[in-house]
């Protein structure tokens, strides 16, 4: 028994892999498309049906138009989303070729811009000159695309990605107003997205916070007030016409 007392702790093994791990910054590329798809699925969608309920006195056009602007939205976000992000892409790529070509072109301008740059940072200049050497050793691309273009493994554009985490969320979102048409009273329709639309944006800015590790009370009020601003706008619109269907 003392013996297993007195044994030593066993520590976990900290690297670099698992440390990197734990910060937020490696999901913002796919939680920046699921959140706006999200949060546009609900908005657009309840916009939509505010409209139209606040010119209808029957569920059947609220209902087809919520539809039909679920199915449209969804598919307009992932194909703006990749077009969006696969521009981006082809920048990357132009960029990473160019440089390619000027480290074989003039290296040794190449080595002393990498230099300046960890100078420009910081560090001693013969320190600096070091590091360059050294890194431009191991991978003098990867060097100079982390450090010169900024571009890395988590800023590093993928538009599939993005588009299915766009479109997907932007169908989750505006499922949520298309339930409440199919359930809620015709009778002050407007009034029943409204209330819900508000609760599902609160819930929204909530779960983004916390997976993205930010503010709560920021992202629910940000995300809260422009909703908000966005149904009165459609509801507006469908009483200016006064269209009863």
């Amino acid at each position: 028994m003392k013996a297993r007392e007195n044994s030593p702790t066993v520590k976990p093994v900290i690297t670099i892999d698992n440390y990197l791990d734990s910060h937020y910054i490696h999901r913002s590329n796919w939680l920046r498309a699921a959140v706006l798809g999200a949060n546009d699925g609900i908005i657009s969608v309840s916009s939509l049906a505010i409209g139209v309920a606040a010119a209808s006195n029957t569920r059947e056009p609220i209902v087809l138009a919520t539809v039909a602007g679920l199915v449209a939205g969804a598919l307009s976000m992932a194909a703006g989303e990749y077009v969006s992000v696969s521009s981006q892409t082809d920048i990357e790529k132009a960029d990473i070729e160019r440089e390619r070509h000027e480290l074989q072109d003039r290296p040794e301008a190449e080595l002393e811009v990498l230099a300046q740059i960890y100078e420009k940072r910081g560090l001693q200049k013969a320190t600096a000159w070091q590091v360059a050497r050294e890194l431009t050793a191991a991978d003098a691309l990867a060097a100079h695309m982390r450090d010169e273009l900024g571009i890395n493994e988590i800023s590093q554009a993928k538009p599939m990605q993005a588009a299915f985490a766009s479109g997907a969320s932007f169908t989750l979102g505006g499922l949520l107003p298309l339930l409440v048409t199919l359930f809620a009273p015709v009778h002050n329709m407007e009034l029943s997205l409204y209330g819900s639309t508000v609760l599902f944006l609160i819930f929204l800015g909530l779960l983004s916070a916390k997976t993205g590790g930010s503010s709560i009370f920021k992202a629910i009020v940000r995300i809260t007030i422009w909703g908000t601003i966005a149904m009165g706008v459609s509801a507006g619109v469908g009483h200016l016409f006064g269209v009863k269907v």
